[in-house]
């Protein structure tokens, strides 16, 4: 009976948002999306669009969703939003930052990459425009992946933090303790594997068309990039998500070593007690500023 009254509620849903979507203006990017996407197919192979494709993607995306981070530490009037303001970025740690990078990208991530033609076809994922899921299903498949590379990541972060293997692994991603976007993967090999484990779980359960790949990608990357930017910049579109932990709460971690293990909402710091420690610090410096205005 429950189950039946998911899957009606879950109908519902997907009617209710069918009928807005027929109220809302054509997409102008629409048919120029299409026939870029057709030449594609038209033109490379499947494993070059599953292999090639998604490297590009992933690397476009995580250098440009790191633009703007990088550039506000440039920008005298953005520092204000700079959450730890006496530890400013350096070029010496940005670069160390970016080779160690490029590594993991070509050495760790790109073999990785080159297995996704043979997963599409495992699981008989389609290329074809005609099967490419609604914006509103592939939102809310992208959220689906995030909740569960959420759990997935709480529990395998809490573990890389036990004192017995995190001087071996996880250290590496605590070098930095004023984090900044472009060391949003900047870790250990293994830690790139284990951590990164939890990106394809949603993948295998909700994927049905190769768009998801990439649409996941980006999304995740937005995510963690921002997480690690170091400034908490109001009017984040991100915040909007519900129980979203944000940059904030993330730097804590950085600042720390300890507690806010979870990757993208607070739920499961909730749940366990993790964020104790950062609710405790919020009040203290809530107290501050008011004494400060005072």
């Amino acid at each position: 009976m429950a189950m039946n009254d998911s899957v009606n509620i879950l109908n519902s849903a997907y009617l209710a948002v069918e009928y807005i979507d027929s109220f809302l203006p054509d997409n102008p990017l629409q048919q120029p999306f299409k026939n870029a996407w057709n030449y594609m197919l038209d033109n490379y192979t499947k494993f070059q669009i599953a292999t090639w494709g998604s490297l590009i993607v992933h690397e476009v995306s995580y250098f440009l969703l790191c633009v703007p981070g990088f550039v506000f530490q440039f920008i005298p009037y953005m520092q204000k939003y700079k959450i730890q303001q006496d530890k400013p970025e350096t070029w010496e740690k940005q670069w160390k930052c970016f080779k160690t990078l490029l590594f993991n990208h070509f050495f760790i991530q790109l073999p990785l990459i080159c297995g996704t033609y043979y997963f599409t076809e495992y699981f008989n994922i389609p290329y074809e425009w005609e099967e490419m899921p609604r914006w509103y299903v592939l939102v809310a498949q992208c959220f689906g992946c995030a909740v569960i590379e959420d759990a997935w990541h709480y529990f395998l972060h809490r573990l890389l933090h036990h004192k017995r293997i995190y001087k071996y692994i996880h250290k590496v991603h605590h070098e930095f303790v004023s984090p900044f976007g472009m060391q949003a993967e900047y870790a250990h090999p293994l830690e790139t594997l284990i951590l990164g484990a939890g990106f394809f779980i949603g993948i295998v359960v909700f994927c049905n068309h190769v768009v998801l790949l990439w649409a996941w990608v980006i999304c995740r990357l937005m995510e963690t990039i921002d997480v690690h930017s170091g400034y908490d910049v109001p009017l984040n579109p991100l915040h909007l998500v519900p129980f979203y932990a944000g940059a904030r709460f993330h730097d804590f971690h950085h600042m720390n070593f300890i507690g806010n293990y979870a990757s993208t909402f607070t739920w499961w710091d909730r749940i366990f007690g993790t964020d104790s420690q950062f609710i405790a610090y919020q009040e203290k410096e809530k107290k501050k500023q008011f004494i400060t205005k005072k």
